[in-house]
């Protein structure tokens, strides 16, 4: 009896959480610790599989651009129709987001990170093989479904999973992801337009997709659960096997983990994953900080894609006004596919950047530092109404290229990264999945509004307007700042 009770005695002194024991530093004999925490196995396979999704959503997003045309002239689609095709997609992120990411509270991240590789690829299996325009809208939203649930679960399956002191990086590369599979889809796009230039050639496009993403699919079912997830549900038998699993090295440590029996209450979010949870007093300032930003870089993001036609002309030429036939359709498509290369590469260089910083100078500051320089590429663009021709373009380009590389190092990646940490683990994936779609529905109100404005007040006008939405969003984020730079999600939670 006495030696049990050493035993448990010494269990309880060293039972740590789920992110103790990940960021714990091995230690060489003479007592001195590594200054850094090498990847696992498991955790650099659960940090592939993250990115391939994202890969993937850049590259479906970006070849429906390519392939959109090709579609409207196989199915005799107007104007109004191609307003549903998009408008199909953007509901089904802000299901997919709010909804499927929501579930992963409740069912598990590896669960919904499974299930929404299933539904990407049934729905991409369907869309090939679509034979008419509402088949194609119900397979858009299923397909914007998948990619709305990724939002969170990608996030939360790696974040959970690594060291703290390079969540900021991996979780940005993951995301970077997102750009390479833009580029690879513009890229695959092109490809096929100069192989098959016929109306067919958008299904060869999105059909290129389906082996590789179903070899992820199957890849996410041998990678763990998050062991945080196990333990704050009270699993925490699971909990620590799973961590076991994610934490084998050559050699082994720690060589034990013990978990505490006893669930913190501040990790379950006091809601026990509930959406109301989001709004409760000690989550408020997290639901805020995670949602008005995103929501503010929509805004700026949709400004500045005014005007991307005129970059685009002036850089590849411009499009025929009057189709006249499939060889005009292609030609106008491939310079399409050209002009998205570039917008991609621009976005690629900012991506670059966040990741190398994100871990040295802070998520704040880079965000702070990302909205006002988006601001300044907005009033740059603003300036190019006293002008005209040559001049007129570069002051464009610069303003567009300044703001493509701020928001990329700034707004854009910070606001995914801190959505997805700021939250207790009970309602991450909740917390993460509404910011995700509260900063869509900036996107789609902008969608509607911004055609009436620009024809009501004009370009400059709306940029000024657009300008003091960027300083809006600096503002929000240094108010409502969460600092979670190198600190735990323990921390966070609490």
């Amino acid at each position: 009896m006495h030696d049990v009770a050493d035993s448990d005695s010494l269990r309880h002194a060293n039972v740590k959480s789920v992110q103790q024991y990940i960021d714990e530093r091995p230690m060489w004999p003479d007592g001195t610790r590594l200054p850094s925490v090498p990847m696992t196995g498991m955790q650099w396979r659960i940090w592939a599989l993250a990115a391939a999704g994202k890969f993937f959503e850049g590259f479906v997003v970006f070849m429906t651009g390519v392939a959109l045309p090709l579609i409207s002239r196989e199915f005799g689609i107007g104007a109004a129709q191609n307003g549903l095709i998009s408008a199909a997609s953007l509901m089904g992120i802000l299901v997919g987001a709010v909804g499927l990411g929501g579930m992963s509270d409740y069912f598990g991240r590896k669960r919904m990170f499974i299930v929404e590789m299933v539904i990407f690829v049934a729905f991409l299996v369907l869309l090939v093989a679509c034979t008419n325009f509402i088949s194609l809208v119900i397979c858009l939203f299923g397909l914007g479904v998948a990619l709305g649930c990724d939002y969170p679960t990608a996030h939360m399956i790696i974040s959970e999973s690594i060291p703290s002191t390079s969540r900021g990086k991996l979780v940005l590369a993951a995301f970077g992801f997102q750009a390479l599979g833009a580029l690879g889809g513009t890229a695959v796009g092109f490809l096929v337009l100069s192989t098959v230039p016929n109306l067919d050639a958008w299904r060869w496009m999105y059909g290129t997709a389906i082996i590789p993403a179903l070899a992820v699919t199957i890849g996410r079912f041998y990678i763990t659960e998050s062991p945080s997830w196990l333990h704050i549900r009270g699993a925490v038998d699971r909990a620590e096997a799973a961590a076991t699993r994610l934490l084998v090295r050559t050699p082994q440590y720690p060589t034990s983990i013990a978990l505490s029996r006893e669930i913190d209450d501040a990790a379950t979010g006091h809601g026990h994953g509930s959406f109301l949870a989001l709004f409760a007093r000690r989550n408020l300032r997290a639901t805020i900080f995670a949602s008005v930003p995103w929501f503010l870089q929509d805004l700026g993001t949709y400004g500045i894609g005014i005007f991307t036609p005129t970059i685009l002309g002036a850089a590849f030429g411009a499009k025929a006004d009057h189709v006249r036939s499939v060889t005009d359709l292609i030609l106008n498509d491939i310079l399409a596919a050209k002009g998205a290369a570039l917008i991609t590469m621009l976005l690629i260089v900012g991506i670059i950047f966040a990741v190398i910083l994100a871990d040295k100078v802070g998520r704040i500051w880079l965000q702070v530092i990302g909205f006002i320089g988006c601001a300044a590429g907005l009033l740059i663009a603003s300036f190019s109404d006293g002008f005209e021709g040559s001049t007129k373009t570069i002051i464009i380009f610069a303003g567009f290229m300044l703001f493509n590389f701020m928001t990329n190092l700034g707004p854009n990646a910070q606001t995914y990264l801190l959505a997805g940490e700021v939250f207790p683990t009970a309602i991450r994936g909740t917390g993460a999945g509404f910011a995700a779609a509260v900063g869509k529905i900036g996107a789609v109100a902008t969608a509607f509004l911004f055609p009436i404005l620009l024809a009501g007040i004009g370009t400059g006008p709306l940029l000024y307007i657009l300008v003091g939405t960027s300083i809006l969003g600096a503002v929000v984020t240094w108010v409502f700042r969460i600092e979670t730079n190198g600190v735990s999600l323990d921390e966070i939670g609490h």
